[in-house]
């Protein structure tokens, strides 16, 4: 037939993203998925169906979810089948039907509350408590039962002939099957996307493929690792090279649970990363995911990472992918590649190296949006390095590690906490019965043979603004980290240095990384450097004061401020100074005031050795039994499949407050 349509890409809940232009096309007879692309061809409807079947079987097939990720993908636009969904696309509507009800009762039939996955393949993870609601809705309509028909007159073979197995593990703890679900959704949504841009975007397509080979990127790393190597020397070295070697022996260890505990200065960054890639390589686990607590952090490790795993890192033969919210796209008129390449596997992490904050990380396990899901499956057969692991938010951490519990026994995964402040998460309900194995046996020698400052309690009495802004002024370099953005300004007033610089959530985060740098630029000079700080200054942000001062909070906190203090080893001793604020405001987060008041008690029992790692797993012990680690009942909801309300209750950040945002920072002359 030949008709006059509107030519239109489909829009961001169906696959891909493109324009609008009217044309005349000519279709050809059968049915289709989707509206003509720039070349005037349909996309047929049984190619799209098998074609996302047949990827979303592959996604699917390392956690035993190909059959039904492949069933769920050749019923996902069954309704299509209908004449209206047909007239809508040939332009003879302007709105098209619902379409994903014929395929949903199809699953259900089959497979039960799996076809959540079908329902929810364009609009998201429904709670299936409201799928019969809306299956009898939806499903009792004539039109579903005549796309079913012609469905069954078109597609041969288009039901399973015997029962599906499902995978052992499914018939444990719901929750377990809630992430599998979640998983086979993935696998579905993604496949969709995938097959819908082939048809609309040819040329995008062709551009995600990326650099798989692990074991030659291994290669390169330890070629560059060596050369570094070479170029030192001393004690410091050689604990490092040490620590390296040791993490090298464990990669032969099987995938599951790993703990990476690493004193400030220790070389955890590329120790984690050669372990990632040199374990990746022999248990042919296909990609890293580095999950870092700050966006901050996340630009810092992926320069590093690219330096050692990129043959040219100013071409477009692109490895590592950094992904957060500050990943920005440049306004230049010119392709390139790499910056495409990186747009697109941002979607769905399709790269052999991705580094992302947790708060990214999290918030993609507990959605229930496709476009925050469809990089899940990935996970499986993956190394999951949880860099400052100390800092995954205590309220949330029986949903956090159920779900690495989950990933590591069910989907081949490797988990890796790494961080110098080892939290006691063998604790907590999920890990009581996981054995993690430690990757450096000897770490607490290193703590000792690593200690760089010398410890000042100044808690009793309180300091004054003023009194902590003259210790300060002892140093021309002096680096403050206090609880609150108020406590920053207060403690900024007190100093009244022009030259002084601030650091804290107030800033945007382009503005933070320009004073970071010139933090940095002053250090390397030599030059007068006070900054005041809240605490995203603390966890793996690479700068080096001879003095810190840290007002009173967590533990862990506390020693890693301590480690902006003398992190070179330049100084036979760094000094830290940790005090009450004798106006402090209190933090308004549960958790933290909580974490404080136990630091305060182990205090007030007695010194503390904060370079001996049995102090910081005493801390976490007591914290943990006042902490309830599912304090928005995250659990109970997943074993209700109630995706909705996980997807809205599950929070990394506790702030919610309204903030105001102007835009066009550093823009004002252009």
């Amino acid at each position: 037939m030949v008709s006059t349509v509107t030519l239109r890409r489909i829009g961001r809940d169906e696959g891909a993203v493109g324009r609008r232009t009217n044309v005349t096309q000519t279709t050809d007879q059968g049915f289709h998925a989707h509206s003509a692309n720039d070349a005037g061809h349909y996309h047929k409807l049984e190619d799209h169906l098998r074609g996302v079947a047949d990827l979303a079987r592959e996604f699917a097939k390392p956690f035993g979810g190909g059959e039904v990720a492949y069933y769920a993908g050749l019923w996902h636009d069954l309704g299509k089948f209908n004449p209206s969904f047909q007239r809508y696309l040939a332009g003879e509507r302007s709105r098209g039907p619902d379409h994903k009800a014929a395929g949903a009762k199809l699953a259900c039939q089959f497979f039960g509350r799996l076809g959540l996955l079908v329902q929810g393949h364009h609009g998201g993870l429904r709670a299936y408590r409201d799928l019969d609601g809306w299956l009898q809705e939806k499903g009792s309509e004539p039109a579903v039962d005549r796309a079913l028909e012609l469905a069954r007159e078109t597609i041969p073979n288009l039901e399973p002939d015997g029962p599906f197995t499902p995978p052992g593990f499914l018939a444990g703890d719901r929750a377990d099957a809630e992430l599998w679900l979640r998983m086979v959704f993935s696998a579905l949504v993604d496949a969709d996307f995938l097959d819908t841009e082939r048809h609309f975007d040819p040329k995008q397509a062709s551009a995600r493929e990326p650099d798989r080979d692990i074991q030659r990127m291994w290669e390169r790393f330890q070629r560059r690792h060596q050369d570094l190597a070479r170029q030192a020397s001393g004690p410091i070295s050689e604990l490092r090279s040490e620590i390296y070697q040791a993490c090298l022996a464990a990669t032969q260890r099987p995938p599951g649970l790993f703990r990476l505990t690493v004193p400030t200065g220790g070389g955890k960054t590329l120790s984690a990363l050669g372990f990632a890639l040199r374990h990746a390589s022999i248990h042919d686990l296909e990609r890293v995911v580095v999950a870092v607590p700050f966006t901050a952090i996340t630009q810092q490790t992926a320069a590093v990472y690219r330096e050692f795993l990129e043959e040219h890192p100013d071409s477009g033969a692109a490895t590592v992918l950094e992904h957060h919210s500050m990943t920005e796209s440049s306004d230049g008129e010119e392709y390139d590649s790499r910056e495409v390449w990186s747009r697109l596997a941002s979607e769905n992490w399709d790269a052999p190296v991705v580094v992302t904050t947790a708060v990214q990380l999290f918030h993609s396990l507990f959605s229930n949006r496709t476009s925050a899901t469809r990089k899940l499956h990935r996970l499986a057969n993956s190394v999951i390095v949880l860099d400052e692991a100390q800092s995954l938010p205590p309220r949330l951490l029986e949903p956090i590690l159920d779900v690495l519990r989950q990933l590591t026994e069910n989907y081949g995964a490797s988990v890796v906490l790494s961080t110098a402040t080892q939290p006691a998460f063998e604790t907590i309900g999920p890990f009581r019965d996981t054995v993690a194995t430690e990757m450096v046996p000897d770490y607490p020698r290193h703590f000792q043979a690593l200690r760089r400052v010398k410890y000042e309690w100044r808690t009793k009495p309180a300091l004054p603004w003023d009194e902590a802004a003259d210790i300060m002024r002892e140093s021309p370099q002096a680096l403050a980290v206090v609880n609150t953005k108020k406590d920053a300004l207060e403690l900024l007033e007190a100093l009244d240095e022009t030259a002084a610089l601030h650091l804290s959530t107030l800033l945007c985060g382009r503005h933070r990384q320009e004073v970071i740098q010139e933090v940095r630029r002053r250090l390397d000079r030599g030059e007068d450097c006070r900054v005041v700080s809240t605490q995203v200054v603390e966890a793996g942000v690479d700068l080096d004061f001879p003095l810190v001062l840290r007002a009173i909070g967590p533990l862990d906190s506390i020693i890693q401020a301590a480690g902006r203090c003398n992190r070179a080893g330049r100084l036979d001793t760094g000094r830290v100074v940790v005090f009450q604020p004798e106006n402090g405001a209190a933090s308004p987060f549960g958790s933290y005031r909580l974490a404080t008041d136990t630091t305060r008690g182990m205090l007030n029992a007695g010194s503390l050795d904060l370079d001996d790692p049995e102090t910081v797993s005493e801390f976490f012990r007591r914290l943990y039994q006042f902490v309830d680690s599912d304090a928005a009942g995250i659990q109970a909801l997943r074993r209700h499949f109630d995706y909705p309300e996980v997807a809205a209750r599950f929070r990394m950040i506790e702030d919610d407050a309204v903030v105001a945002v102007v835009t066009g920072y550093g823009t004002a002359a252009e």
